[in-house]
């Protein structure tokens, strides 16, 4: 297929979203290139991302991503972080059939609908990137950085507002945390990120090119920071300068409340030294991983975590009644615990 010949029924099939009076949509092409599809009345035609010469996204996530996982099955295993309280097996097979609608999404929405809007913002001279004169590469640079920027902010977003709580907090539930925990996400939060990731897109002007990274690099980032590996505390120390580690976020999945609301970031941990919601300095053999109100299995089976976003939320306390809680401490003047 060539720039503005009509696409066949094949690559035209897919998720195309409304903006003004034009469909879009992405498609990617037998020559592994990325194009917008844009429809305007009956005729669609192909209009090359100007990343046309990077393989397919997904042929790169599958990639990173399968490698990245093999590995981090193997380093939590022979290496754990935490103490493992639950099956491992059944967890993972669990948590991995629970990801399946949500990927699903992920695959027709949520990557392809803000890659396309990119592309029309960037043509419509929409966001702060595009309103800045700075070259190519330091429009992606940023780009990349204010993407992650907007994720904290979303990430505090399914803690705050009770509706993305809903869908949220159904990735807390997990009562222990490995890789797995990275993709259990209901497919309500993924469809509802969706006009999150278009408005960032818009406002921000984030090029196409940053975003396609910022979606591998996403990817990688959770599988990490949620596996169940122990680094060498001197070397989690060093990373952790830049980037969410392993123990960083398993204080983020603690049943103490104040905890909890800490350590949002996602890829870069600077975000929440910046706003002063980094906490670091406690034990990871102290930290209890879930919702204090949810500590059964038999309350989280597959049925059961479906339907959960759909009922009232429990109160933030342990089915006895009292509140997790623990002394004042690791805050963003704390050296990272073991």
């Amino acid at each position: 297929m060539r720039e503005g010949e009509p696409i066949p029924p094949l690559y035209s099939a897919g998720i195309m979203t409304f903006v003004r009076s034009q469909r879009i949509g992405i498609v990617e092409a037998s020559d592994l290139g990325f194009y917008v599809a844009v429809v305007l009345e009956r005729e669609a035609y192909l209009h090359p991302l100007p990343m046309q010469n990077i393989p397919l996204l997904g042929l790169i996530q599958a990639a990173l991503l399968g490698t990245l996982a093999v590995l981090l099955l193997w380093f939590q295993w022979r290496r754990p972080l935490r103490s493992v309280r639950y099956s491992v097996v059944k967890r993972t097979v669990r948590n991995l059939v629970f990801s399946f609608p949500g990927f699903a999404l992920a695959r027709l929405g949520m990557i392809p609908v803000p890659l396309a809007v990119s592309v029309w913002a960037h043509d419509q001279g929409l966001g702060l990137l595009n309103w800045i004169p700075v070259p190519g590469w330091l429009a992606a640079v940023l780009g990349f950085l204010l993407m992650d920027w907007a994720y904290y902010w979303w990430h505090v977003a399914t803690h705050r507002v009770p509706l993305l709580w809903r869908f949220h907090h159904v990735h807390h539930t997990d009562l222990d945390m490995d890789m797995s925990t990275s993709v259990r996400f209901h497919f309500g939060e993924i469809l509802v990120s969706v006009p999150f990731r278009v408005s960032a897109v818009v406002l921000l002007g984030i090029p196409a090119k940053a975003l396609i990274v910022y979606e591998i690099v996403f990817g990688c980032a959770a599988l990490f920071h949620h596996s169940n590996w122990r680094l060498p505390l001197r070397l989690e120390r060093i990373l952790n300068m830049v980037f969410v580690t392993p123990r960083m976020h398993g204080i983020h999945h603690s049943i103490v409340r104040r905890e909890t609301d800490s350590n949002w970031g996602t890829v870069f941990s600077w975000w929440d030294k910046l706003h002063g919601t980094l906490r670091r300095g406690i034990p990871q053999n102290e930290i209890t991983i879930g919702l204090p109100a949810y500590r059964s299995e038999k309350e989280l089976t597959l049925p059961k975590l479906m339907v959960l976003p759909f009922k009232k939320p429990r109160p933030w306390e342990l089915p006895d009644g009292r509140v997790p809680e623990r002394n004042a401490e690791g805050d963003d003047g704390k050296t990272m615990e073991a």
